[in-house]
């Protein structure tokens, strides 16, 4: 097929997605695609032209545009199919405290929060116990965070993040090891994976239905000394130790596995997606957030689980095309 990857784009993250990029247009040429490159931030005029001389698109942005669904609304608009979550399922994720929401109106436990949408006058209280993080509400990454430990250290925090960020939010540090967990869809059609402990809901018998499995769970240990999986954690080589599958019970990896599912359903994803957690005591997973385009670096997180289940990198990205192409079928058969 002609696919058209595109990558890059204006986010803070947008080198981390060039670099991923780089690895997936190795990764279509080996599955035997032509492979059209197009960065919005140079070309985004070009989509139309472009989608329509291609059989598909592959996005890897991180951030907006991409995460926040515009470029698959732009995709869906002239016709062509493209891997990964809708636009509405897109901007859901992406938008932490809409997010939460909708992981709260599932039952599925997540930190307390405040959305803050401009700056607060002096004297403002979170009403939260500290200490918390306050992270930009649509950004990815760990990018625009700040830690506050004491209230007394507030304003000054809040003066860092809007003098660079409109829309913030914040919640109250919750403390214990950190995991993730991917999720892939998986066809009627297809065969599960032959090992990794997936956890795997019963297949649906129409042959372009899809339905979620999630993957291996994966243990992060940042290398910092205060524990946090931060931008520098998460791309500096030696930043964290990733070991998937991870070393705990099985009561609890199944417990990850299963609230990764339902956030995911929650959001109405499909294709693939990550799901991060903070575990507290008692092996309690918390659900933080959810990302719709999971990086594809070498050191990126979805492809080591999609490993630890006996899935390659060219195998993954070659299910994603065709859960994209389902898709695309199901929209056009209509309800």
């Amino acid at each position: 097929m002609n696919i058209l990857l595109i990558a890059g784009g204006w986010s803070a993250e947008r080198e981390v997605s060039l670099r991923g990029g780089e690895i997936l247009r190795e990764t279509l040429l080996t599955l035997g695609h032509a492979v059209r490159f197009l960065d919005p931030v140079t070309s985004l005029g070009e989509i139309p032209a472009q989608a329509r001389a291609c059989d598909f698109a592959f996005l890897n942005l991180h951030g907006s545009p991409g995460e926040d669904g515009l470029i698959q609304a732009l995709l869906e608009t002239l016709g062509c199919p493209y891997q990964g979550a809708s636009p509405a399922a897109s901007l859901l994720a992406l938008n932490k405290a809409a997010a939460k929401t909708l992981f709260r109106e599932a039952g599925l436990p997540t930190a307390d929060w405040r959305l803050l949408t401009a700056r607060p006058a002096p004297g403002f209280s979170l009403d939260l116990p500290y200490p918390v993080f306050i992270k930009d509400n649509i950004g990815g990454s760990t990018l625009k965070m700040e830690q506050v430990r004491d209230p007394r250290d507030l304003e000054a925090a809040l003066d860092r993040l809007f003098a660079v960020g409109d829309a913030f939010i914040a919640e109250p540090a919750v403390r214990g090891p950190e995991m993730t967990c991917g999720v892939l869809g998986l066809l009627g059609s297809q065969d599960p994976p032959a090992q990794g402990g997936v956890f795997l809901p019963r297949l649906p018998a129409g042959p372009d239905e899809e339905v979620p499995m999630a993957l291996p769970p994966i243990l992060i240990i940042p290398a910092s000394a205060d524990g946090v999986f931060d931008y520098r954690s998460k791309y500096s080589p030696g930043g964290s130790q990733e070991i998937c599958p991870a070393p705990v019970s099985a009561a609890l990896s199944r417990k990850v596995q299963e609230r990764a599912l339902a956030a995911h359903r929650a959001l109405g994803i499909s294709g693939c997606s990550r799901a991060d957690f903070i575990v507290r005591d008692e092996e309690e997973p918390v659900l933080l957030e959810v990302n719709t385009l999971p990086g594809m670096t070498g050191g990126s997180l979805l492809p080591k689980a999609l490993a630890a289940a006996g899935i390659s990198l060219a195998d993954g990205v070659a299910r994603l095309i065709e859960l994209g192409l389902a898709r695309s079928r199901r929209q056009a058969a209509g309800p």
